[in-house]
């Protein structure tokens, strides 16, 4: 067996690392497929889901915002100024909540990760044939 690999010639050896990395980039190829459907599966659903929970959730907010204002103002503050006080904690608690939704999907990125290190693993491999 030994002499078997010693007696091909460069062009057989070429030939076999060249059908080597052509089916290795399509196994990359069809990984990386792969795992951004999952990723986008997985996106599409979880904001589904989100979305449907905002618009029970606001239904609730807007029936205990009414209920705050007009206990403030049974209180003894005026309708306005109870209304412009739960008007402005609910905008600097939305502020809040848009800026870390937003910090939040900046660091969950779609990069297919798992492909992208396989990848630098078959550079490297391919590099180690080729010397």
């Amino acid at each position: 067996m030994q002499e078997r690999k010693e007696d091909r010639s460069l062009g057989e050896l070429f030939g076999q690392l060249t059908a080597q990395m052509s089916t290795l980039f399509r196994k990359e190829v069809e990984l990386a497929r792969t795992e951004m459907t999952q990723s986008a599966t997985r996106v599409g659903r979880n904001a589904a889901m989100a979305g449907a929970g905002a618009a029970v959730a606001y239904a609730g907010a807007l029936a205990i915002v009414y209920g705050v204002i007009v206990l403030l103002a049974e209180l003894g503050l005026a309708l306005w100024l109870s209304s412009l006080i739960v008007g402005l904690i609910l905008a600097i608690v939305g502020v809040v909540l848009i800026q870390r939704g937003r910090e939040q999907l900046q660091g969950d990125a779609l990069a297919p990760r798992r492909t992208i290190e396989t990848l630098k693993d078959d550079a490297d491999w391919a590099r180690e044939r080729t010397r």
